[in-house]
């Protein structure tokens, strides 16, 4: 993020193949960057005791209870719970490097063990105790245990973590490589596939079998000699790049720190906004600093930067911060460009190399739509949205005029104008309603209803495990009295460290084959991470209407993850699940917020209790499609851009990505791109 392109970390399909373990999560990253917020709480049978604990200021810590004792690999270790120690992995980042060497030679043993077993059939008969148990207790161990640095990477970076994922990154890519490209195990499967025992297999075991077969294939199985080293050497560098273009968004978003003192400046911003720039200049070393009188600290993270651009009266500073987001990582040493060149440069050999046409065609061949069928839906929600976004902006343009401004509409006006007429359409906006929307009654609410969709009981469990920062929460999800599943919550945004954007991803998934001594089944553990508004002095952080769909969202995936009663752990919760089919259980869950027995169940005024006036909730639903045609087109820019990249573009024709997406633009926006727009 922060250039075009949308570059994931690139796969050696050793994840799709084996259960998918996500580590770049079910992130949602392109809708507006929304973040979402929340800071759990919720013991169901001490609903009074938990909100009031919950509903102060941010000095309210709970990690602090939550401590294993030190041990001399914490990489290597877990709780009796199976999750990691995350605080001493990340106060030891100089174990991080000599643990992944120890645990990559072992598990390069266990392969070679593994294939010269499977082997050992000649052809015959493969079981599956004999092939797949020792595999997926080899995939949890390297999956497991990369993704705790990667998730610290990505929620508290440092240059102790960088240094030391880019020292083992190429030998976890060799492992991985090694496993995706195993004849043995590849033989191995395709011997239960053809073999008597087939049909007698579940459905859950014949679509193990089946993925493993289609993504060995997609990892290069069947290559020999230069075209092989030559497919390595593309995964090896791909890696290397997907972890240098994050560092530079990260680093690019860090880059820019804009200092208010002159009170005029900030006219026309809320309270909410100036207490949390006020709040961010106090860290930054201005001890004085009050929300009414500044100094202000404004910042390209999310909290900091939408309400400038949706509220801000003065137009030079919403040029200045528009202009700076949308060019991140664009420049001098932390340029993506190149990146983004490179990448596309090896992912079309790479298909070539399979025998595909195109990246695009890669990877679709693990997802439900084709090339043409994704492209003839992108087509027809363009022709439906076009006109629509269009009618929005001329809208938008008589409405400025008639209030006043004589100027061209320019990119960073454009929201703003926008808000001012959503605010005399429905006399609602954000300040409005982020009162009723504390962070603790908006869990409380949200688990309110799993409860009654589910049948399930979520309860703060602090204490339990270890956690990477005094904020995070844990939490417990029980049925019928026994414990289903845990998660993790990271809810407040921190730009110095952590990656912008709202995801979930998995820390275990749900196994009989790695259940702990004396359990049935290993239960499943997800995290969610989110960039809400840290709460402002003693009030609790307040959202927005969208943070709270963005929470509902996530939540979505994790209860996928969570509630899965599948016990083959390969395909179990959001394991195997094609990535355009993902989206279902979130979309379910994120309706659920205009629902007004539910919205109203929880949406109450922290100060006062007062519930949500029906007539605001009445505008919430009024406002709910407002500039839908605009927004559409701007998800369909995003789409088009990313699968023509990856599909139609050719340097030699169409010049820079720039110039390619300069093309797109032409069909997908009402208000052409900057010339320096990077976004």
């Amino acid at each position: 993020r922060g250039a075009k392109g949308l570059v994931r970390a690139p796969r050696t399909r050793l994840a799709a193949r084996l259960g998918n373990t996500r580590t770049q999560a079910l992130n949602r990253t392109r809708r507006d960057e929304k973040n979402c917020g929340g800071c759990g709480l919720l013991n169901n049978n001490r609903k009074t005791s938990a909100l009031h604990a919950i509903g102060g200021g941010s000095n309210r810590s709970f990690a602090a209870m939550a401590s294993a004792a030190a041990v001399e690999k914490p990489l290597l270790a877990q709780t009796e719970l199976c999750t990691p120690l995350y605080d001493q992995v990340k106060d030891t980042t100089s174990q991080v490097v000599p643990s992944l060497k120890e645990l990559l030679g072992e598990l390069n043993e266990e392969l070679t063990a593994l294939e010269k077993d499977v082997g050992a059939a000649g052809g015959g008969p493969v079981s599956w105790e004999k092939l797949v148990v020792p595999l997926e207790k080899i995939v949890d161990r390297l999956g497991k245990t990369w993704s705790v640095v990667t998730h610290l990477k990505a929620v508290c970076d440092t240059k102790e973590l960088r240094d030391a994922v880019e020292e083992v990154q190429p030998e976890q890519v060799a492992f991985s490589l090694r496993l995706s490209q195993s004849e043995p195990l590849y033989r191995g499967f395709k011997a239960i596939k053809e073999g008597a025992e087939w049909e007698t297999l579940s459905e859950a075991r014949k679509r193990i079998v089946l993925e493993n077969l289609r993504d060995a294939e997609l990892a290069g199985v069947a290559l020999e000699g230069d075209d092989k080293k030559k497919f390595n050497e593309i995964q090896q560098e791909l890696s290397k790049l997907s972890t240098k273009f994050s560092n530079n968004v990260l680093d690019g978003t860090k880059a820019f720190v804009k200092t208010i003192t002159d009170k005029a400046e900030v006219d026309g911003l809320p309270a909410s906004a100036l207490a949390l720039a006020s709040q961010t200049a106090i860290s930054k070393g201005h001890e004085g600093s009050t929300p009414e009188e500044g100094p202000w600290v404004f910042t390209l993270d999310i909290p900091s930067y939408l309400p400038v651009m949706l509220h801000a009266k003065n137009r030079s500073l919403r040029e200045e911060t528009y202009k700076a987001y949308l060019s991140r990582a664009s420049s001098g040493d932390i340029d993506n460009t190149p990146v983004i060149d490179r990448v596309l440069e090896l992912r079309k050999q790479m298909a070539q190399l399979l025998g595909y046409s195109c990246y695009a065609d890669v990877s679709l061949a693990a997802k439900m739509a084709n090339l043409d069928q994704a492209k003839q839906l992108l087509e027809e929600l363009r022709m439906a949205s076009y006109d629509a976004a269009k009618a929005d902006m001329e809208e938008v343009k008589a409405f400025a005029k008639k209030n006043g401004f004589e100027e061209e509409l320019r990119h960073w006006d454009v929201n703003f104008w926008a808000e001012r007429m959503r605010e005399a359409k429905y006399d609602v906006n954000d300040e409005i309603l982020r009162p009723y929307f504390p962070l603790p009654q908006v869990m409380e609410g949200l688990f309110e209803l799993v409860n009654k969709l589910f049948g399930i009981q979520v309860e703060a469990a602090d204490g339990m495990t270890p956690v990477w920062n005094k904020d995070v929460r844990f939490f417990k999800i029980s049925k019928d009295g026994k414990p289903q599943s845990y998660f993790y919550y990271d809810p407040y945004s921190r730009p110095e460290e952590k990656r912008g954007g709202a995801w979930m991803d998995e820390v275990v998934g749900r196994s009989k084959v790695l259940a702990p001594e004396g359990s049935e089944v290993r239960l499943p553990i997800a995290h969610m991470v989110c960039n809400q508004s840290p709460p402002i002095g003693d009030s609790p952080s307040l959202m927005t209407f969208r943070e709270v769909e963005t929470l509902f969202h996530e939540f979505g995936h994790a209860l996928q993850h969570m509630l899965t009663q599948q016990e083959e752990g390969l395909v179990a919760g959001i394991r195997g699940v094609e990535w355009d089919a993902v989206e279902l259980p979130s979309q379910f869950m994120e309706n659920w917020c205009y629902h007004k027995r539910t919205l109203l169940g929880f949406a109450k005024h922290y100060q006062t209790g007062e519930p949500l006036p029906d007539e605001l909730y009445e505008k919430i639903v009024a406002a709910k499609n407002y500039r839908s045609g605009t927004m559409m087109m701007r998800q369909l820019h995003f789409a088009c851009t990313d699968l023509g990249l990856h599909s139609d573009y050719d340097p030699g024709v169409h010049g820079s990505i720039y110039d390619f997406e300069n093309t797109i633009a032409e069909k997908t926006m009402i208000l052409k791109p900057l010339p320096t727009d990077r976004f």
